[in-house]
């Protein structure tokens, strides 16, 4: 390839696979010496690609972080997925985050292709996002500094605004961030009421760490996320068991592991859930599965009045 800017381009492409390359290959990938590409390598340096090369015969180089941002080579489908994440993030609840995808997909789109400004435009018309519509912003500065506290397992304090503005000071050990869409949670242990709490992140106000570390704690329920979920719905997780008359790889994988059930045939879901009844027995029913709720007696009742409202309305008049 005699071509230099082209074949830099292609040098650039090649290095930004996240692998390690040796020289031969690479030689051999463009069609040049090795001298060629030594000296290829070092104009990318110039250019200010950080390129590292390993030690031994062949030798080998790879792109790696370095102190700035350098451009970056995408095919088409790595471009229209960053477009279309951008204009998702435009209507995002972090604070600044909507101004900074604006201004980016502004420069993306300016050189993106005819064909792919078509496709990113397609899809955003075709699709609409579903939100609460009630999320408030947040400084991204205050996620970044929980996420490192969580990260380092460092203990937190910050200042937090409870749901009736009664204001407080917060000394915790952070586990986990939660976000729900438009809103973000921190769970963490909250040390001077010596218990679990879900923290909106809207309401926390100057947040740093204390560079005081700590083993993370054994959390309830298992998982942040069902955590957070049982806290914002106030509710019980209870567990459930739900017979299936279906192979085992037909049932939803949000159900959980089924199992074989010898009784009926077919195969169970055993599952723990904070989830209303009526809610999960609409879901059950979405399936498009025959099933039999065994347990919890809450879950069958509102299964059975789910069934008998879909019979009637399924009834001519």
């Amino acid at each position: 390839m005699n071509d230099t800017p082209a074949r830099l381009l292609t040098l650039l492409s090649l290095l930004q696979t996240p692998r390690e390359w040796p020289g031969s290959e690479l030689a051999e990938r463009l069609g040049v010496s090795a001298r060629t590409i030594r000296r290829d390598i070092d104009r990318l340096r110039e250019l200010g690609y950080p390129v590292e090369a390993s030690l031994g015969a062949e030798g080998g180089y790879r792109l790696v972080a370095g102190a700035a941002m350098p451009p970056l080579l995408l095919d088409d489908e790595e471009a229209v997925a960053i477009a279309v994440g951008l204009r998702a993030g435009a209507g995002h609840a972090i604070e600044g985050v909507e101004e900074a995808s604006v201004r980016a997909l502004a420069k993306l789109e300016q050189v993106l292709p005819a064909r792919l400004r078509h496709r990113v435009s397609a899809l955003q018309s075709a699709t609409v996002a579903l939100t609460r519509g009630d999320g408030a912003s947040i400084d991204p500065r205050t996620l970044t500094v929980m996420a490192g506290a969580v990260a380092g397992q460092e203990r937190l304090r910050f200042a937090y605004r409870a749901g009736d503005g009664a204001e407080s000071r917060r000394l915790v050990e952070p586990y986990r961030l939660v976000s729900t869409g438009r809103r973000w949670y921190l769970v963490a242990y909250d040390l001077e009421r010596a218990d679990w709490r879900t923290f909106r992140v809207d309401r926390v106000a100057q947040p740093f760490p204390t560079g005081v570390r700590f083993t993370a704690r054994e959390l309830p329920m298992g998982d942040a996320v069902t955590f957070v979920r049982q806290n914002m719905l106030g509710g019980t997780a209870y567990r459930a068991e739900v017979v299936f008359a279906a192979a085992p790889d037909e049932v939803p994988d949000w159900l959980g592991t089924p199992e074989p059930d010898a009784a009926s045939g077919g195969c169970r879901v055993r599952f723990e859930t904070t989830d209303a009844p009526e809610w999960v027995a609409a879901r059950l029913a979405l399936t498009g599965l025959d099933f039999t709720v065994r347990e919890p007696a809450a879950l069958v009742r509102s299964a059975a009045v789910l069934g008998a409202a879909l019979t009637r309305a399924a009834s001519p008049v």
